[in-house]
């Protein structure tokens, strides 16, 4: 018999009520991400519309053996919500109510299915604002940004995900349903399991809902899209700004990120001036005062040779517009498809690393084309390797394992992270071992044994 038949039937039967889907077209588009290195295949979708309805089918799972795959937007880039071996999905897609909106305590609640991109309009609507944001900001969920702690371009001044959040309930592998902090401020009343949860990529429990702190409104802001002369200037410019202004951005990307988000996107470029790097940095500027000690910072990088070129922006137009040549770089090379590693180290290791990186790739794929960007203000750093047009994706795959064993080495070797802010989902669990300590990742298997006993959810991502 169809083991998928056979899987549905079973949700069906004992889970009146729950929304399950079979379809060819749904079990494709849900059961993987923006990863492309494996086929998806499970055997059924699921969409629960509400938390009882996923503490019912949790404990139906994990009375039938059944492996629970989460899927919010999808948008991951590490295969961890990719069902390949048979799982069930489960989609949040029907679980996008807004729960609570509270002006006093400056926060929302909201259900895991929610997009990113609602949370920050609610707030806006509200005169506050929620920081959060990244180029997928109009498609993932709540629920995944807190199981991978997303980060994004304001990381530098308002912090991860993880820094938002003020309570949460999830499903544990029985089917409890657990409220955890309950939007406190103070809570020293024991274990914090809240940040258990948060990064752990589904393989603890199911994230149901979330209360979400929001921040002030910004003031207002302005952005400098700079052409630098080399690597060795990087650093220098950060630390020159970094001391005047405040800071709630700074990016880079290379003079190739450039050219595919020009093509793709019929932009002009920004200079006349070709340069081999770019930075965009956006900063607080409410005031007279505040616009002379940019040109001031601006006047003095130029004259250290650090700046071949730039451009301040003027209106908020011009704010968006000169975005688009860092936000539209992934977009970009998606069709390639790239094989992305998402690294971070220390800030202050970021020039050595970067030198040390780009003479690695150099030297062990010179046939490959390597698309550099990242948020240097937190040390993270997108290193994306591009499929040639004649190679095979399996071969293409191999090549870019053995290209990652190197750079995790490397990573390892400075202190730094294979997952920044992606997680480590299938694609790199074979890498734990590169950030994590053997203890580590004993004792984290072992809180994965105490939620999630059963073994039933996100099997095969993270831990190994």
């Amino acid at each position: 018999m169809n083991p998928k038949m056979d899987v549905a039937a079973i949700w069906k039967q004992k889970c009146p009520g729950l929304m399950v889907s079979t379809e060819a077209p749904i079990l494709e588009s849900h059961g993987q991400d923006w990863t492309r290195f494996t086929t998806p295949a499970p055997a059924a979708v699921v969409f629960p519309d509400s938390s009882e309805q996923v503490c019912a089918l949790v404990q139906v799972a994990a009375g039938a053996g059944l492996a629970l795959v989460p899927s919010g937007g999808r948008t991951g880039l590490s295969g961890g919500a990719v069902a390949a071996h048979g799982e069930t999905v489960v989609s949040f897609d029907r679980m996008r109510k807004v729960l609570d909106f509270n002006s006093i305590d400056r926060s929302v609640t909201v259900e895991a299915g929610v997009v990113t991109a609602t949370v920050q309009a609610l707030a806006r609507q509200n005169g506050l604002y929620y920081p959060v944001s990244f180029a997928s900001e109009g498609s993932s969920q709540i629920g995944g940004n807190i199981a991978t702690n997303a980060g994004g371009i304001r990381v530098l001044k308002y912090g991860l995900t993880r820094d938002r959040v003020a309570g949460l309930k999830v499903v544990t592998g029985r089917g409890e349903l657990l409220d955890l902090n309950r939007g406190l401020v103070k809570n020293a009343s024991g274990y914090d399991l809240r940040h258990l949860f948060i990064a752990s990529e589904g393989t603890l429990g199911l994230i149901v809902e979330a209360t979400l702190n929001l921040a002030s409104p910004p003031l207002p802001s302005k952005v400098l899209l700079l052409g630098l002369e080399s690597m060795d200037s990087l650093m220098k410019v950060f630390d020159s700004l970094r001391a005047s202004l405040e800071l709630s951005a700074f990016e880079f990307f290379t003079d190739r990120a450039l050219h595919h988000v020009c093509r793709a996107n019929a932009l002009p470029a920004p200079f006349d001036t070709t340069c081999p790097l770019y930075v965009i940095t956006e900063f607080d500027c409410p005031d007279e005062q505040a616009e002379e000690t940019v040109m001031e910072r601006f006047e003095y990088c130029s004259e250290q040779g650090w700046l071949l070129d730039g451009v301040i922006s003027q209106n908020e137009r011009q704010i968006r517009e000169l975005w688009r040549y860092r936000e539209g770089i992934s977009e970009s090379i998606s069709h390639f498809p790239p094989y992305k590693n998402d690294l971070s180290v220390r800030v202050s290791a970021v020039p050595e690393f970067l030198q040390r990186l780009d003479g690695l790739m150099q030297k062990i794929c010179p046939d490959f084309e390597v698309v550099w960007y990242g948020h240097i203000g937190d040390g993270n750093l997108h290193m994306n390797i591009l499929k040639p047009v004649d190679l095979s994706l399996d071969d293409f795959e191999s090549r870019s394992h053995e290209i990652s064993e190197r750079t995790y080495a490397l990573t390892e070797q400075i202190g730094g992270s294979i997952s920044a802010e992606h997680g480590i989902g299938m694609l790199k669990q074979p890498w734990l071992g590169r950030t994590r300590s053997g203890a580590e990742i004993k004792f984290m298997q072992q809180i994965k044994a105490v939620f999630d006993p059963a073994g039933i959810f996100n099997p095969g991502k993270l831990l190994p």
